[in-house]
Formats: C-alpha cells, structure tokens, sequence
C-alpha cells in the first residue's frame, strides 16, 4: 500500500504575512536639484529661481517626486521650499530622500493600516524571504502591531519559521 504524502504546512493554521506585498507599487520619479546649481554646487538665488520657473512641471503631473541633491552641495531650506512651491501644485506626492527611504516611509504607513483584529489568536508568520528586500524597520513595526493579539508570531516560511512570540497559556 502506497504511503499518503500530506502537506501539513497547506493543512495548518497559519496565516502568512510577506510584507514584500506592503511596498508601494508606483515608480516615483527623481528631482535632482544638482541641476539647478551653478556648476552643480551652489545656490545662486535668482539663477536658481529662474532654473525652476523654466522646470517643465508637465514631467511630474500625478507622480510622486523624490526631492535629492546627488552632490554635496550645502543647500539652503528656502530651496527646498521653493522646489516644494514649484512642484506641488502638479504631484501626487512630494517626498525628500532617497528611494529607499520613501520606500521605507510607505511600508511603515501601510503596516500601520492593517486591521490586526483579523489576526487575533492566530497563529501568524511574517515571511523572511522575497525579492525586494524589506527593512528592518518593517519587521519591527510588524511585531509591534501584531504581539498584542495574535497567539503566536513566527519569522520565515511556514515550513522553516522561527519562533517570534507565543502567548501564555492561562492557567486557573
């Protein structure tokens, strides 16, 4: 008689979280003010007033903008401010920083989003492996969302998990 091969990972409880799938799914775009610095070092007030009124805005319409400066120019606040005069009227979203922090940014909003009430006394992993990397900070705001009502919390994939959190038992 042939052996039953049973997939107890597929008959288990668990519920998996890849927060992979919390990262915004829109490409945002670079507004590098390197451009609109005298030989991409310094701020020159009405040069770079001029530069962004020249700023074709028809290029950001709808889209996040990502606020950097790629050289190590000192940059004034009243810059940014303007950029932020300038382009917001047209943006969907206006963030200064690197991909990455944005990316880290949107992760965190969305985990704070997720109505951990589906996960109570539910045994929960949080998927540890994927394509994009998710970081640390997501992990962290995960856990704290989750520890208070799930029954237990596991780190990697349903069938390799490390233990996170498990809720005491009650005893009478």
């Amino acid at each position: 008689m042939a052996e039953v091969i049973v997939n107890k990972v597929a008959d288990s409880s668990l519920l998996t979280i890849n927060l992979e799938e919390y990262f915004p799914e829109v490409e945002p775009v670079l507004f590098d003010l390197k451009e609109y610095l005298f030989m991409g070092l310094i701020v020159k007030e009405k040069e770079f007033r001029e530069a962004l009124s020249k700023t074709d805005t028809n290029l950001f319409v709808g889209k996040t903008v990502l606020v950097t400066c790629s050289t190590d120019a000192i940059i004034p606040m009243w810059a940014y401010m303007l950029v932020s005069a300038t382009l917001q009227p047209v943006v969907n979203e206006l963030f200064y920083g690197t991909k990455e922090e944005w990316k880290k940014k949107k992760l965190l909003e969305a985990i704070a989003t997720i109505d951990t009430l589906q996960y109570k006394d539910q045994r929960v992993v949080i998927k540890g492996c994927g394509n994009d990397p998710v970081p640390a900070e997501g992990y962290l705001e995960i856990t704290n969302r989750l520890r208070p009502v799930v029954k237990s919390l596991m780190y990697g994939e349903p069938c390799s998990t490390v233990p996170i959190f498990k809720k005491p038992k009650l005893t009478n």
